[in-house]
């Protein structure tokens, strides 16, 4: 899962990107709401976290504008505003929930959670391809009914790759969606994730493989 953060706070923005990365999401961030109103138009996201007081242009007209784009990506918006016309604005404007700060980060994951499985893109907690399951709930992957442990940037990769499988998904796609939009694409590092989950995934199982590369493409997790 892909999340966008315009913060203008960078400590907040710091401090909630790195728990999210270690929930196995991959995380944008950006720090003002004209940048925010370019990222979330032109790339693809599972989800919106908007501060309310944002330089350039407030979190409130940013749903707006982003939903007169038929950008239809789930918002959450965050605020130290804690009155009920305040939350009204928001939720009116477009977004689908409203936090107030402080706020509990366990809260916020609870929120994230809920907000995706709602989602179109989250309607099934677990992916399946052949034997393979990924619980994206629990984080939880196995094939054959054994675990494999995966590092939070694999599992990543790999649930990307579950979730278009039998397509194949170009290596700039994939870096685009697990890696932050500073990513050097003409690195390997991709390459390297993919060799290491080949391993995992497919390494060992009497099953036929999974994951395929497709020469000067990309990759492919194939479900016959």
């Amino acid at each position: 899962m892909r999340i966008l953060i315009v913060e203008d706070e960078k400590k907040v923005a710091s401090f909630i990107k790195k728990g999210l990365e270690e929930e196995y999401y991959s995380v944008d961030v950006c720090h003002d709401g004209k940048e925010g109103f370019e990222l979330a138009t032109m790339e693809e996201y599972d989800l919106l976290i908007l501060d309310v007081m944002l330089p350039y242009k407030d979190g409130i007209t940013l749903t707006k504008e982003l939903r007169a784009e038929k950008i239809n990506t789930p918002i959450l918006l965050l605020t130290a505003k804690d009155k009920v016309h305040d939350k009204v604005d928001g939720l009116d404007a477009g977004a689908e929930d409203y936090m107030t700060k402080p706020f509990a980060f366990e809260e916020l994951l609870a929120r994230i959670r809920a907000l995706l499985r709602r989602s179109v893109i989250s309607k099934s907690v677990q992916i399946k391809a052949g034997d393979l399951i990924l619980d994206t709930q629990s984080h939880k992957v196995t094939r054959d009914n054994k675990i494999i442990d995966l590092t939070p940037k694999e599992y990543s990769i790999l649930e990307y790759l579950m979730r278009n499988k039998n397509s194949v998904v170009s290596r700039t796609k994939l870096s685009e969606h697990v890696y932050d939009y500073h990513f050097d694409t003409d690195t390997n590092v991709i390459d390297v994730y993919i060799n290491k989950l080949r391993n995992k995934i497919d390494k060992g199982f009497e099953s036929p493989s999974l994951l395929y590369t497709v020469r000067g493409i990309g990759y492919i997790i194939k479900d016959e």
